[in-house]
């Protein structure tokens, strides 16, 4: 087998599997195309979204799915990606456009009596600018009169300041939200964003090349834009189901869906268009249970009943449903059977892991025991394209059982490292894994090469043979795999074991957001970043008499920073006390304003040993977004 330098071409039994995934499926519904390009008005004549550093998204980079399907992708996915490339701007029902292929999600635009209601405008600023000027060349010069959050995703308001400026804040224009967003908008970013952002550039393939050996796409979208990322705070809570708001004009009866697709949801009814937009509830794909990227997991036993709540309050009066990803259905009979086949998704994801859970069986196990009926598994909009049967079978174990599976074995497993110094022994060394891996590669056996070769790579980082021959056979099973973030994740990390890490390429750390973490928040997050062994003899207290707000005391101990009102002092003789406002506060404790600048501050007064807020500020460390994955 001679040496790969970049990708390879699909192996015979990839091929075939392809091959198979046509005849398996109705490749004729060709209802779907329609649906996908009704109402199209036109689209952006620049194919670049440009911002401050240059292109954050390329409307042709996905010109190439117009071609047929290649060996190196499932149909199945190019299926989905071709109908989720198109872009432009689509009319919804009269009143009511969709800017659809300018970001990972779509940006809703519904026409009031003044102006429009914008209703999740997108990652980035500058692709939610790019939407509302195509929106604005077709329909006219409207002011925005409202924006809406359909739910706390980055993909549903990180674009904001791009379809507000500050005269259209200043004139107080509503934004509305359901009850929970904020705190959880923040907090998604605040605990794990590290992590989070490092496993979604995998997730996405921000750095695989666009074409059919590289990404074709996400499922959900096709990709994440690169811009700015912002987030202004709502002035309108939902908070219950039935609840009635008039906008600009625009009558609205919302739906609360929390633990849904997010902890913080809604799905909004228009009675004046028999319009229901179903957010991220019901979208055309198997959704996640548990985001590869990371998250908590979420419910399918909830999810499906808000869904079957929703056919009951909406359906009779609902012609068309559309939501804040991929492209809307029309007629009340194919809305209320899309809506009831997505509820019967997650329940019966949900009923028959739990069956299989009270059986004996093990996560593992009940991926690959888990069919579907017949109904749902020829059902384009059911497929894994996103989520997938096998990674939420998956999440509903962990759900309820959490990690062990019972096996008195699985309790103190040696970790990665050095369970594969021993695997790699005891099979006989390095040379004949590779060597026996070779055969199972040439035989088919992409699952079995991934599992035992990740070994070698743990016992020996640089082996070049064992990168080589991984790469190649996470290349296999990315080619193979009707998920867009698996084929992603697959591909990622052939990537990165060829050429080395390629870190995390965005941040959802903008100001907005760091002014929008409460000072909980900060102060968790400061926590989160201590390193423990290095603190573990040391002992802060710093008191915080902040302007406008109760006093809180700040100790390190144990290697633990904990913090209180000062009311209740965790210490009553701090070594440190310091009066500030809380934006110089904030400043110091995320790193960009020093000590020795905070204590010259005007309004800063400190009594005590100032050493101790630099003694305090290096115990906290600044986490690694450019971690290794496939290599340890």
């Amino acid at each position: 087998m001679n040496r790969s330098t970049g990708p390879a071409p699909a192996e015979p039994s990839i091929v075939e599997a392809n091959a198979a995934v046509l005849r398996r499926f109705p490749f004729d519904d060709t209802r779907d195309l329609e649906d996908a390009r009704r109402g199209f008005l036109g689209t952006a004549r620049d194919p670049l979204v440009r911002g401050a550093d240059g292109a954050v998204w390329d409307l042709d980079a996905y010109g190439f799915l117009a071609g047929d399907c290649p060996a190196t992708v499932n149909p199945s996915l190019w299926r989905q990606s071709r109908l989720v490339a198109d872009h432009g701007l689509f009319e919804v029902a009269e009143g009511i456009y969709q800017v659809r292929g300018f970001d990972l999600s779509n940006m809703t635009l519904v026409e009031g009596e003044r102006g429009v209601l914008v209703i999740d405008p997108l990652i980035s600023s500058e692709t939610a600018a790019a939407a509302l000027a195509l929106y604005r060349a077709h329909r006219g010069q409207r002011p925005v009169t409202a924006v809406l959050y359909t739910h706390s995703h980055v993909d549903h308001f990180g674009g904001v300041r791009g379809v507000v400026g500050e005269a259209e804040l200043a004139a107080g224009i509503p934004v509305i939200a359901p009850y929970g967003f904020l705190e959880h908008a923040v907090s998604e970013n605040v605990y794990a964003g590290t992590a989070m952002a490092r496993r979604a550039a995998y997730m996405y393939g921000a750095a695989l090349p666009r074409g059919e050996r590289g990404q074709v796409g996400a499922g959900l979208g096709q990709t994440t834009s690169t811009g700015s990322v912002g987030l202004i705070p709502p002035t309108l809570t939902i908070l219950r189901t039935g609840q009635e708001e008039e906008v600009d004009g625009i009558r609205m009866v919302f739906q609360l869906t929390p633990g849904t697709e997010a902890p913080a949801e809604l799905n909004i009814h228009f009675p004046d268009h028999r319009a229901l937009c179903m957010a991220e509830n019901a979208t055309h794909n198997l959704h996640n249970l548990l985001t590869l990227r990371g998250a908590e997991v979420r419910d399918p036993r909830t999810w499906a009943r808000y869904l079957a709540e929703a056919v009951t309050l909406f359906g009779a009066d609902t012609d068309v449903a559309f939501a804040s990803h991929h492209w809307p259905v029309w007629g009340r009979d194919r809305v209320i059977t899309f809506l009831n086949e997505q509820r019967d998704l997650y329940a019966y994801l949900h009923d028959q892991t739990l069956r299989m859970i009270n059986e004996g069986f093990t996560p593992l196990e009940i991926a690959e025991r888990m069919e579907m009926p017949p109904v749902l598994e020829q059902a384009w909009h059911t497929h894994g394209y996103y989520g997938s049967v096998s990674h939420n079978t998956k999440a509903v174990y962990q759900r309820y059982l959490g990690w062990f599976d019972g096996n008195p074995a699985h309790l103190w497993e040696h970790p990665p490292t050095e369970a594969a110094k021993r695997y790699v022994e005891f099979m006989g060394g390095a040379g004949e894994v590779l060597r026996r891996a070779r055969t199972s590669f040439d035989e088919g056996d992409f699952r079995w090469v991934a599992q035992v070769v990740n070994h070698v790579l743990f016992a020996d980082p640089d082996n070049p043979e064992a990168r080589d021959l991984q790469a190649r056979a996470l290349e296999q099973l990315g080619y193979g795999s009707e998920n867009g973030t698996w084929r992603n994740f697959y591909l990622m990390g052939a990537l990165e074991l060829r050429e080395g890490a390629v870190g995390t390429p965005t941040t959802t750390a903008s100001p907005d957001f760091l002014a929008a973490l409460t000072l909980e928040q900060l102060f968790d997050a400061a926590a989160i970043r201590v390193d423990g062994p290095r603190s573990w003899h040391a002992d802060i207290t710093i008191r915080w008499n902040i302007t406008g707000a109760d006093p809180v005391t700040l100790r390190l101990r144990n290697g633990v920073l904990t913090h209180g009102s000062a009311r209740v002092p965790l210490d009553a003789n701090p070594d440190l006390d310091i009066t500030l406002a809380e934006a110089d506060l904030r400043a110091v404790l995320l790193g960009t304003l020093s000590p020795a600048d905070l204590l010259t501050r005007e309004g800063v007064r400190a009594t005590g040993d100032t050493a101790k807020l630099t003694e305090l500020l290096g115990h906290l460390g600044r986490p690694d977004p450019d971690f290794a994955i496939v290599t340890p």
